[in-house]
């Protein structure tokens, strides 16, 4: 299979279809349609082949002073091929070319030892990550 990557979000309905094939928390048609273009910066990868999207990343944040990286999926039928890598490659060089110096770049690591390889290391046991879900 051959894959590109490309700086762009993906359309509501495949955000939503991509975290749920992940098995991802849902999260609200509306809600992503008015956030997806507040990103900062997004990329996807898509096969080549069949045209579809299967993986996604985006930075959500004040553009200054703090970027969140977030909604970094990969559909399961394309994972292990390094796309996951690739998406975090694009992240980083966007953070590293537009981020100021001391800039706060934080993640919610869902995987152990992956993030680690691009200079992220754990909150604990200076802070904690939390979270509060409007119902």
């Amino acid at each position: 299979m051959s894959y590109e990557v490309r700086e762009e979000l993906p359309s509501a309905e495949r955000f939503l279809e991509l975290r749920a094939a992940a098995g991802m928390s849902p999260r609200d048609r509306e809600g992503v349609a008015r956030g997806l273009p507040n990103s900062l910066y997004g990329v996807t990868v898509v096969d080549e082949d069949s045209g579809e999207t299967v993986g996604m990343a985006r930075i959500v944040g004040d553009g200054g002073s703090v970027y969140h990286l977030c909604d970094m999926v990969v559909h399961p039928e394309h994972q292990r091929q390094g796309l996951g890598s690739r998406l975090m490659d694009a992240l980083v060089a966007w953070i590293d070319e537009h981020a100021p110096p001391d800039a706060y770049v934080n993640l919610m690591a869902d995987v152990d030892g992956f993030y680690e390889q691009w200079g992220f290391e754990e909150t604990r046991p200076a802070s904690k990550g939390m979270f509060y879900r409007v119902e």
